[in-house]
């Protein structure tokens, strides 16, 4: 079974504030998410996706 996470789940392993998520979610520049049955969810792969990918990009403008 997928592991989904609510807005204010997300915002809180992110450490960041349910506003935040949804400017970031407004933005496109997020963690995946969907809206299922009037709810935004987020997939808990989809979020370590995403700290994965900052990291990364992080990576690459030390080494630039």
């Amino acid at each position: 079974m997928m592991n989904l996470l609510t807005l204010e789940e997300a915002a809180a392993i992110l450490r960041r504030s349910p506003a935040q998520m949804r400017w970031l979610r407004h933005q496109g520049t997020g963690p995946l998410s969907a809206k299922i049955a009037g709810r935004v969810m987020y997939r808990a792969e989809d979020i370590e996706k995403y700290v994965t990918a900052q990291f990364d990009a992080e990576g690459m403008k030390a080494t630039a």
